[in-house]
């Protein structure tokens, strides 16, 4: 499953794109911001777009698609490939094709003070509707704002911080941030504690979402709604029913992973008050324990369900939504190269797992890259298509987290042989990092979210 980033002939679309706006808008910088499934939403750096504006650059880039023209490959060079086309010379994060007859079918839609550059998703053919996103670039957009009051906006102005032996204030001016966002959504929690019964946490893989709960869990614990936690995990199928993906391997991200109807019933129980015994699954055995955990949910307690699946509506079914609080986490990483070249969120997310699986889980990088598209897919199949059905959203993201992941990072790509069919995206990865300088992390507090993946955290033993 190839992503937008990665597909050099979808670069090929992005390189005609800078061109274009250059042409179209020679005072405006064009910012690419962040993904959308397997879209890209761009904005003007300094104003709004109109949907007039929009149109002429849907009508002026089929028009460079369709002049052919030649695209030259220069060198690469500081991280970056530079392209020529004529007078223009462009530089890449991502390498793209030379030949623009490679470029996949798109769109160019109108959204917000910007627009999406559409090339359909899995699942969803190019000419069916595309839903916008609305919760999730707001939530983009209320951390953009954070960034302008702060003054930050590309990788290295957090180097200038660390170069400045100020990565402590930058430090402290991210964890207070999310300290912040944590509370406000036990504020809103507690405003509807009388109707709720259930809080729901889901996001995407190493997106953070078992130090959130546990941070939220604290701050609901405080204010006297004791949370009790359910863990998603324990419903597993045994092992041997467990579904296989196409070339198969045990896919245990998809909905058939679990014991659905067994899940729902215990769901609807616990809601009701009623005391019940739930399943411990042995991850050793595969099997579900003769053991069982006595579970119930008083009047001034909150039932806690975390896991990719927690926002499926399948799982509730027959249950008053008002009784359900819905939180998604998505690891929106804001900085880019440079306005043109964006960081992908989920590239920041496969360095989280890679230094989560080499350092605490005994999985070599290796491993960790050979399951990364079928979580990939699982998050498009399971995850993303239920983020707007969320009442709020938590950026887990944190600005300084390359910086403090590069030296682990490194530490584990670099076991991945030069004769490893992964040791592309070894030197993929490797190149990011190298834009980001190196931060101690002995200061690091202990309940941050980057401590899920780094270690030192209190959450785990």
């Amino acid at each position: 499953m190839p992503e937008t980033h990665l597909k050099q002939s979808r670069q090929t679309c992005k390189l005609g794109l800078i061109i274009v706006i250059r042409q179209l808008f020679p005072q405006e910088s064009l910012k690419t911001a962040y993904s959308i499934l397997e879209g890209v939403f761009c904005r003007f750096a300094g104003s709004a777009i109109s949907i007039r504006e929009v149109a002429q650059i849907e009508k002026k880039l089929n028009e460079w698609i369709s002049g052919n023209p030649e695209i030259d490959f220069l060198k690469h060079q500081g991280g970056y490939y530079y392209y020529q086309v004529d007078s223009d010379v462009v530089k890449m994060i991502y390498p793209c094709e030379t030949n623009v007859k490679q470029i996949d079918p798109f769109r160019v839609i109108p959204y917000a003070d910007g627009f999406i550059v559409d090339f359909g998703d899995i699942g969803r053919e190019l000419n069916t509707p595309l839903i916008p996103p609305d919760k999730l670039s707001a939530m983009y957009d209320k951390t953009q704002q954070w960034l302008k009051n702060i003054n930050i906006e590309l990788l290295h102005d957090v180097n200038d911080f660390v170069a400045g032996c100020a990565s402590l204030k930058l430090l402290g001016m991210a964890e207070a941030l999310h300290e912040k966002e944590i509370s406000d959504i036990a504020v809103m929690i507690l405003q509807q504690k009388r109707a709720l019964r259930v809080l729901l946490i889901s996001g995407p893989s190493s997106s953070g979402k078992t130090t959130f709960a546990q941070r939220l869990s604290t701050q609901l614990s405080v204010n006297g709604l004791k949370p009790v936690t359910l863990s998603m995990d324990d419903y597993f199928v045994n092992r041997q029913e467990t579904p296989l993906t196409a070339d198969g391997k045990s896919d245990f991200d998809c909905l058939e992973a679990l014991d659905l109807p067994y899940l729902q019933q215990q769901l609807a129980e616990l809601i009701d008050g009623k005391a019940i015994e739930t399943p411990i699954y042995d991850f050793k055995t595969g099997f579900r324990s003769a053991q069982t955990r006595r579970l119930q949910v008083g009047p001034d307690e909150i039932l806690v369900v975390e896991g990719i699946h927690a926002l499926n509506p399948v799982l509730f079914m027959g249950i008053n939504r008002n009784m359900l609080f819905k939180v998604y986490l998505s690891s929106l990483f804001q900085l880019n190269f440079d306005l043109q070249n964006r960081v992908p969120s989920s590239e920041v997310r496969l360095i989280r797992r890679i230094v989560r699986g080499d350092q605490f889980r005994g999985t070599h990088p290796e491993d960790t890259l050979d399951q990364w598209e079928n979580v990939r897919r699982g998050e498009y199949q399971n995850v993303f298509k239920f983020q707007e059905e969320a009442d709020v959203m938590f950026n887990s993201s944190l600005l300084y987290e390359l910086n403090a992941l590069r030296p682990f990072a490194d530490a584990s790509l670099h076991k991945i042989a030069d004769d490893s069919p992964y040791a592309p995206t070894r030197d993929r990865l490797l190149n990011i990092l190298s834009f980001c300088a190196p931060m101690d992390t002995e200061k690091v507090p202990f309940n941050s979210i980057l401590r899920e993946f780094i270690g030192g955290s209190i959450y785990f033993e």
